[in-house]
């Protein structure tokens, strides 16, 4: 009988994750898409008005308002692209903001990022326009003609019965009859609607980043400074371990030690009183021990070997004394020294939360796209933090500059407080 329940609770186990393959991801998956598609509307719309006036710019050359015009349309544009950026990064594909680009006309054509800024427009006017406008008419279409038969008793007589405007309904046979129609829409979104999102995002992803070769002498300087911090973060790190080590797990043992020694020599004469004596040495041994586990786990927390950083990281909500709610989207596993940089951040993140905020819930949201890892730990505090002030973000921002990341923190009085970290999570 037990061998013919674990029999059904396993076939249960493989339908759930049957289901979950079939159904549910692809689901999620394409509510995703369907999202970004429409997202890219936005700047899809605005690459078009930014397109016209740039063509009237042009025309307006030869009756003297070409300049004035350039300059604003040159506003535009770069506003434009700054807006993709933070869309995208918004996404979890994080941009790197290239260097301000001109705004005299004499300059512009010169300028590579211009340039680049330029072929964006055009796709995006073109491809990415079209791309969104599919993503928003491919679900209404499909739940249009999914619904068809109920939505015939409505409509008007001699009106279209498929999203295509061809064909008219007269009976139910024919209503009916445009329900597999809706049936192959619900398809092509569930199967196309992610490519198509990649599609339209990816010239923005090529162009609109900083270019690697730019610059290469600041891109020095910048290596150079987070190598001193990175080096910083080490010393500062290995002082703490020494500290911890030597006012902590080095006391006890020595107490430990000078426990038994007094017990060996009260064994002869009062064996109750040793007794209680190594009581306390073990107390004292198993304090030890503790704080020596505590120690080790600071250096680097086993639970990132074991469970990886989104149960880690779940730990830490759980713990956490302020409600936490987290969400973690990190398909693959990252490099070791990331994976524990963005685990201490998130842990002194909780900690400056639960000390300093006051706040009544906090969130942490964590997802790897495109070969960065993006942290956004927000509260509902009173605000005011500040990383110069000797909160312990001093010392998460050498964390995450040694590993050449960026951390962005933005907290008014009043809050909320928003903490940002993006790292590079090659393997």
């Amino acid at each position: 009988m037990g061998m013919k329940r674990r029999a059904l609770s396993g076939g249960a186990a493989a339908r759930a994750a049957d289901r979950e393959v079939l159904v549910a991801r692809p689901v999620r998956r394409a509510r995703k898409a369907v999202a970004e598609l429409v997202g890219g509307l936005r700047t899809a719309f605005g690459s078009v008005l930014v397109l016209c006036l740039l063509m009237l710019a042009v025309v307006t050359v030869p009756l003297g308002l070409g300049p004035a015009a350039g300059r604003g349309v040159l506003h535009l544009l770069h506003g434009l692209a700054r807006a993709e950026r933070r869309r995208l990064s918004r996404l979890g594909t994080f941009l790197r903001e290239p260097d301000p680009p001109p705004t005299r006309l004499r300059s512009a054509p010169a300028d590579a990022t211009t340039r680049r800024e330029v072929a964006w427009l055009l796709w995006n006017a073109s491809g990415g326009l079209l791309l969104g406008l599919l993503g928003l008419w491919l679900p209404v279409a499909a739940v249009r003609d999914l619904l068809f038969p109920l939505l015939w008793l409505v409509l008007p007589d001699g009106a279209t019965s498929t999203s295509l405007g061809l064909g008219t309904a007269h009976t139910w046979v024919d209503a009916v009859a445009v329900v597999p129609l809706g049936v192959g829409w619900a398809v092509i979104v569930l199967g196309l609607t992610p490519g198509m999102a990649r599609l339209q995002a990816r010239p923005a992803r090529r162009l609109l980043t900083a270019d690697p070769h730019a610059d290469l002498s600041l891109r020095v300087a910048e290596l150079t400074a987070t190598r001193a911090a990175a080096l910083d973060a080490h010393a500062a790190e290995l002082r703490r371990i020494e500290r911890s080590l030597h006012d902590g797990t080095q006391n006890r043992m020595v107490g430990v030690a000078v426990l038994i020694g007094a017990a060996r020599r009260m064994l002869a004469r009062d064996a109750e009183g040793a007794d209680e004596v190594l009581e306390r040495a073990q107390a004292a041994a198993e304090q030890a021990l503790a704080e020596l586990r505590a120690v080790s786990r600071s250096i680097l927390p086993p639970v990132l070997a074991d469970r990886g950083l989104t149960g880690a990281l779940s730990g830490l909500g759980a713990n956490c004394p302020v409600p936490c709610r987290i969400e973690a989207d990190v398909p693959q596993r990252c490099a070791a020294s990331v994976e524990a940089t963005a685990y201490f951040v998130v842990a002194e993140a909780l900690t400056n939360v639960a000390k300093h905020s006051g706040a009544h819930r906090v969130s942490v949201v964590v997802r790897a796209r495109h070969g960065w890892l993006r942290l956004r730990v927000e509260d509902d505090g009173r605000g005011g933090a500040d990383a110069a002030a000797g909160s312990g973000l001093a010392g998460v921002r050498d964390r995450v500059a040694a590993h050449d990341g960026t951390l962005t923190l933005s907290s008014p009085p009043g809050g909320p407080t928003v903490l940002e970290v993006v790292l590079p999570c090659g393997s």
